[in-house]
């Protein structure tokens, strides 16, 4: 609704009650709601689901509208990151958060700093999307707050042309509120867990839930050993399980995103039922490393297979697991990522141990041989050392076309000595255009990187460190962190301002009118930061 619609009515609220609520201010009153324009998680899921079902469809059209994001562990980390995107872009559009479990697990946990292993409160994943949205719309109220002053400045000095920039300001005024990509692991449990936690994921504002195939009680995070994935038919009770909760609570364009991991996981915990030759469950057991066997060889204990008349024995480990048959990690991506797709998923996440665009796209080319729009979410994962990556792919890719390579060590490459060389210069140019090259090539609609402010908080925090504690002493904060926050134009600077006080101020004032005791007076010391950069 529109700024002076909101007044409008409640003067007419207002008016409707005998005098009284003579002493509730329309305009204050309208300005408080539109500070408050998402009342309920529900709220964001509903909206936030349409952003990213647009999204989607530009991406169909074209694919440089693919989208990105960057994981956040606490609110006032995603509020900032929103708040850049507006102040160098001027809009967020195709930019969303992602929350990513590994970083709960290490920071959100009361148990203190986990593996990424499902160990931590499935709780603290409902929390922190509650914690970063709530942070979100305190940005909204904060920036309209600024506004709202800005309209009284200008009507004060009876500036006509002033006041009508601000009033369309408002009026197009663009939320801190974007999608969030959240992770809820393997589900915490069998279906009816993933399905709990999911309604309260949905709850808390969420509109993509990203699920992947790993057995609850033996995930690993994805970049580490030791992977076990589970049968399809087990996954995709679990993603049943998230359509139900999206539909329960009235999300109808909720997102799915499945994510594979069997390109890294060699185990399984289960053998899957099989009815008839060539079902589902026959050809995830396909690929189990078996051993043909007499029966009269067969050892007590043994599981036995019977394929197209022969007798099979999977390979069991000690630990019970079953080990799948080396180098068969990409079939079984593409095996995993068409079945999702036909049952329901919306996106897929095929996660790698590399980025390397064209090892992507080929299974993505074969995915959409059956799914012409199937899409990704990848993980520009900070696991990966991108450095080394890129220069060894152009080492390759010069060996082959015959170049003289006698001045570089392929297996040294990440050395600072190469740095300044024609082949670093090379990588550093493919990594910049990574995610454009990946996203018309190998299907790529959203590209995150999972931990990157649980990297630059502890890079930003020894650099600070460093210098206070040494030689630079206070000049080592004032250089490194103030000065380039006033030069920069970081919001944070006026932290007061930030936390709220300003808004609480005119809330006084709308509360007590000219008795209200306000804390951004003239011997504010926060008027220090007033003059421009």
């Amino acid at each position: 609704m529109a700024y002076q619609d909101e007044i409008t009515q409640l003067q007419q609220l207002i008016g409707s009650k005998n005098g009284t609520w003579d002493g509730i201010g329309a305009e204050s009153a309208a300005r408080m709601r539109l500070q408050n324009r998402f009342r309920t998680g529900l709220d964001i899921a509903r909206y936030t689901a349409k952003i990213m079902r647009e999204d989607m469809a530009a991406y169909d059209k074209d694919p440089a509208n693919y989208t990105q994001s960057l994981g956040c562990w606490h609110g006032f980390i995603g509020q900032q990151k929103v708040i850049s995107i507006k102040k160098h872009f001027g809009t967020t559009k195709r930019k969303y958060l992602y929350l990513s479990g590994w970083m709960v697990a290490a920071l959100r946990s009361e148990f203190g700093p986990l593996p990424d292993q499902s160990m931590h409160e499935k709780t603290s994943v409902p929390a922190l999307i509650e914690e970063l949205y709530t942070f979100l719309r305190q940005a909204d109220s904060r920036e309209l707050n600024l506004l709202f002053r800005e309209l009284d400045a200008a009507r004060d000095k009876g500036d006509a042309a002033k006041e009508k920039d601000v009033l369309e300001r408002i009026e197009n005024f663009q939320t801190h509120v974007v999608p969030i990509i959240a992770d809820i692991d393997a589900g915490f449990g069998n279906a009816e867990a993933t399905y709990l936690l999911a309604k309260k994921m949905i709850e808390a504002g969420a509109c993509a839930l990203q699920i992947e195939n790993q057995v609850s009680d033996e995930k690993q995070c994805g970049h580490q050993d030791g992977k076990v994935t589970v049968p399809h038919e087990d996954f995709l009770q679990k993603v049943r399980a998230c359509r139900y909760a999206f539909l329960e609570l009235g999300v109808e364009d909720g997102i799915i995103v499945t994510r594979t991991d069997s390109l890294g996981a060699g185990l399984t915990k289960q053998i899957a039922v099989s009815k008839e030759p060539g079902d589902l469950g026959d050809q995830y057991n396909s690929f189990l490393d078996c051993e043909e066997i007499d029966p009269a060889t067969a050892r007590n204990g043994d599981v036995i297979i019977n394929r197209n008349g022969k007798l099979l024995r999977p390979k069991r480990l000690p630990s019970n697991l079953f080990q799948f048959r080396s180098g068969t990690g990409e079939d079984r991506c593409v095996l995993d990522s068409i079945t999702s797709l036909q049952n329901g998923a919306d996106l897929l996440w095929i996660e790698t141990e590399k980025p390397h665009i064209e090892q992507i796209a080929g299974m993505m080319d074969r995915i959409r041989e059956v799914i012409p729009n199937a899409k990704l979410v990848y993980n520009n994962s900070p696991s990966f050392n991108w450095t080394l990556n890129f220069r060894q792919q152009v080492y390759d890719a010069w060996e082959k076309e015959g170049r003289d390579l006698s001045g570089y060590d392929r297996a040294n490459l990440m050395a600072a000595s190469y740095d300044e060389s024609e082949l670093s210069a090379e990588a550093d140019e493919k990594i910049r255009t990574f995610q454009r090259d990946a996203a018309k090539r190998a299907g790529i609609f959203h590209h995150l990187i999972t931990l990157p402010t649980y990297h630059t908080a502890a890079l930003s925090t020894d650099n600070l460190a460093k210098e206070y504690f040494g030689e630079q002493g206070m000049l080592g904060y004032v250089a490194g962190v103030q000065r380039k926050e006033i030069r920069q134009g970081i919001a944070c600077v006026k932290h007061q301002n930030m936390s709220g006080s300003d808004i609480g101020d005119d809330h006084k004032e709308y509360f007590a009118g000219e008795a209200a005791l306000k804390a951004g007076g003239k011997d504010n010391t926060m008027n220090q930061f007033s003059q421009a950069a």
